[in-house]
């Protein structure tokens, strides 16, 4: 239900009420009805507005409750009895609830509001208390006591007050453009100085409270006295806000006169169409269209506030327009329903990528997680691997399978701090930075980024953009993220960070520590197959303008491709390969050429190139030649390392671009040569007068790391014994003085690449052997692993008798 406080000629005319003035006539309303003698009345609560005798006001009612009481005390001629609320936010009050003095009234007209309210006419008649409440459904009824009113004892000093109180009411109706003209001729025409009293109370700005208070005051002197001094509080603030106008108004300066006229211009805009209110009244829309909390709510409101004081002609008015643009493009707190059918993500995951168990596996455990718990915190992954497996393009699928948007993040070559934070938006061309960005592209607070090459990050002039990501990345800290640009806190705690990298070893500790590592190796030749069956030949067909039939690669195929023109990881320079054949196939289709659809391997040859060797006994069938296995950044790979003699002085020279590491290996390796000859059947007399020469080819690639010197000792021995290594052989391990052979690292690329390069054994520290176990049987199906723990058994096994 509302109530009216402020009752104007205006408004009534406004409303209709004019009609309903020709037709009442209140001396029909008496307190010499029928029903006078009435017992029993009906309560009628209100809120904000207190009512007193011999005043005539209307109250809107919209409670079914309320509605029925009216209606029915219309229809019985009843008295109702009007109390105010004590806690005007209360939609059903109860007894407690109530102020216990009201006014009783008579309704005098209802009248039936369109939206379904009905707005009833009344008129007080004598103040009342409740002595007991009867009945509570549907409505309040109640027994009351009737009030008297104390006449003042000297009338004279009495009238004189209403005096100063009627002169006081029209002072403050001339003083507050609030208050409508029609109440300046409404006082003058009161000639009852009780009624004028009531009039002025019921009609006042005083709180409901002080209102209240001036109900349950008996006396009427002592009621016009309080109602004066409050009247005087009111002139005094009304008269103080109209001396600071004033002032305020004097000493406008050049500036502010600008801004009134700019203000006019802007009318005159608005008006013609477009103008800078436009652009106010557009980002409100905006905003109320978006769901966001109280806070964010009132930093909303300050900003365009500001925007609004501004001169539009100042540079200044277009950077707070860019940013409150920002601001309401900004999803909040809009989020996309995550999909909990595991069985369709499974489904989804394995169609879009073969392979790739253990990120398959960690996703959909996520899921399940995620599905029962139902709060759980967005972890934060980290995809490392060789290039071409498909970490970029997994981050896709996951998406998809979460039912989650998906934005991708290039950090590649990232120098700039405030590319991560943003800039502050007092800055020329300032903007966000490209996590809220992305944010803002995707159009959800829960989508899912993919932060791509984040090891290849580098360090600039204006801060480090790694350590920007440490909050980013932090479950713990990004649950209000903050941007330079933004101004305040914004939640990534829902956002899901899907990291790539092809090495850890550029990467900060702290940020590494953030994420949750997961390897991808490299694929093996079927894993290959598989995919370039599934997808890369769709794919180049569909890219090419080809359709299904127009050329077919089977698996010896595949494999010649994959053995004879490829040399990776991942799939990447295959995908280039298909791409050949197929932009050859669309070359004779577009000449309307004839050729056989099913590509062979001499048609494959022919288009691609001469192949590569595929044997390696020409290059390792020599004395001091071996095959070592190495990690890089784009997956496992082969290495030879050659040694020879000469004559000379027993010294040590190395080549091939070897970092410190590396030559460290060799330098240990020939001391324990020195220090175990007779063991190694090599003579005294050759160590003291032969040079020994160590090369690695490939002089243009840097190299290091200690995972060549069992590789080093035995091309050494090789070398002094001039007996040849076994062919097919690989290995790979760490050395120490005292002959122990010691673990490295990237086991499963380096066997990977091992496989792919034809070798049949491979010798491993025996505490490698763990490492080789995780690896599924049918990637080392064609490989033999050989495990040791000292030197002496590398060399016993390596080199041939």
């Amino acid at each position: 239900m509302t109530e009216f406080e402020d009752i104007s000629l205006e408004e009534m005319i406004s409303d209709g009420f004019d009609i309903v003035a020709e037709e009442i006539n209140l001396s029909d309303f008496s307190e010499t009805d029928k029903n006078s003698e009435q017992r029993i009345f009906p309560i009628l609560p209100v809120r904000n507005m207190v009512m007193f005798p011999n005043v005539v006001i209307p109250i809107t009612a919209g409670r079914k409750t309320s509605i029925q009481l009216l209606e029915e005390a219309q229809k019985n001629g009843d008295f109702i009895g009007i109390v105010s609320q004590k806690n005007s936010d209360l939609e059903q009050p109860a007894e407690k609830d109530m102020y216990q003095t009201g006014t009783l009234a008579k309704i005098i007209k209802i009248i039936k509001l369109p939206e379904g309210n009905i707005t009833a006419i009344t008129k007080g008649f004598h103040r009342f208390k409740i002595k007991k409440i009867v009945e509570n459904q549907p409505y309040f009824k109640a027994e009351i006591t009737k009030l008297k009113d104390s006449k003042p004892k000297n009338r004279e000093e009495y009238d004189a007050l209403l005096e100063n109180i009627k002169d006081l009411a029209l002072k403050i109706i001339e003083l507050d453009p609030n208050i409508p003209n029609a109440a300046n001729f409404a006082i003058k025409n009161i000639n009852n100085n009780d009624d004028l009293l009531n009039f002025i109370c019921t009609n006042s700005s005083f709180p409901s409270i002080e209102k209240q208070r001036l109900l349950e005051e008996k006396s009427l002197m002592e009621r016009a006295n309080k109602c004066y001094e409050m009247m005087h509080e009111d002139f005094r603030k009304l008269e103080l806000r109209n001396q600071i106008h004033q002032k305020t108004s004097k000493d406008l300066d050049k500036q502010q006169r600008e801004y009134f006229l700019n203000q006019q211009i802007r009318t005159i805009q608005d008006e013609l169409g477009g103008g800078p209110e436009s652009d106010v009244e557009d980002l409100i829309i905006k905003a109320r269209k978006k769901k966001w909390n109280q806070e964010v709510e009132d930093h909303f409101q300050k900003e365009i506030n500001r925007l609004q004081r501004q001169n539009p002609n100042s540079p200044d008015y277009n950077v707070q327009r860019n940013y409150l643009d920002f601001f309401t493009d900004l999803p909040w707190e809009t989020y996309t329903k995550d999909v909990f059918d595991i069985a369709k993500a499974e489904k989804t995951l394995d169609k879009a990528h073969f392979g790739l168990e253990d990120i398959k596996k960690r996703i959909l455990e996520h899921m399940a997680v995620l599905k029962l718990k139902n709060n759980m915190k967005s972890p934060i992954l980290l995809l490392v691997g060789p290039p071409g497996v498909g970490k970029t393009s997994l981050g896709k699928s996951v998406a998809d399978a979460l039912g989650r948007k998906y934005v991708r993040l290039s950090l590649g070559g990232l120098h700039d701090e405030s590319e991560i934070r943003g800039h502050r938006k007092t800055y020329i061309g300032a903007m966000a930075g490209r996590i809220l960005q992305s944010i803002k592209k995707s159009g959800t607070s829960n989508p899912v980024i993919v932060l791509d090459e984040i090891d290849k990050i580098a360090q600039g002039l204006h801060g480090d953009p790694s350590s920007a990501l440490l909050e980013v990345l932090d479950p713990e800290q990004n649950k209000a993220f903050y941007d330079n640009f933004l101004e305040m806190g914004y939640d990534l705690s829902k956002v899901m960070f899907i990291a790539t990298a092809n090495s850890l070893s550029t990467i900060q500790t702290p940020l590494l520590d953030r994420t949750e590592i997961i390897q991808i190796a490299g694929y093996t030749m079927e894993e290959k197959t598989e995919i370039a069956k599934r997808h890369l030949i769709k794919k180049q067909q569909e890219e090419n303008g080809l359709d299904a039939k127009s050329f077919k690669l089977g698996n010896p195929e595949l494999k010649h491709i994959i053995e004879a023109h490829t040399s990776e990881s991942g799939v990447r320079t295959l995908e280039k390969r298909i791409a050949s054949i197929a932009r050859w196939v669309a070359l004779q289709t577009a000449l309307v050429k004839e050729y056989d659809p099913k590509i062979t391997i001499e048609k494959i040859d022919e288009i691609l190139g001469v192949p590569r060797p595929k044997s390696l006994s020409e290059i390792t069938g020599v004395p001091g030649v071996v095959t070592g296995l190495a990690w890089t950044s784009v997956g496992g790979d082969i290495l030879y390392i050659e040694s020879i003699l000469s004559n000379g002085k027993g010294s040590l020279t190395m080549t091939g671009n070897l970092g410190t590491v590396m030559k460290e290996s060799a330098t240990i390796a020939l001391e324990y040569i020195k220090a175990r000859h007779d063991d190694l059947g090599i003579a005294q007399e050759d160590l003291d007068k032969k040079n020994i020469h160590v090369h690695v080819p490939e002089g243009a690639t840097p190299k290091d790391g200690p995972s060549a010197g069992i590789a080093m000792l035995t091309s050494m021995v090789s070398s002094f014994k001039n007996k040849k290594v076994k062919p097919h052989l690989a290995m790979t391990g760490e050395i120490t003085l005292r002959g122990k052979v010691l673990p490295v690292g990237g086991i499963k690329e380096k066997l990977l690449a091992a496989t792919r390069a034809g070798i049949k054994e491979v010798i491993l520290c025996e505490a490698n052997r763990k490492d080789v176990e995780e690896i599924k049987k049918d990637y080392l199906k064609n490989l033999t692993v050989h495990y040791v723990n000292r030197m002496e058994d590398v060399i016993d096994f390596a080199i041939e008798k």
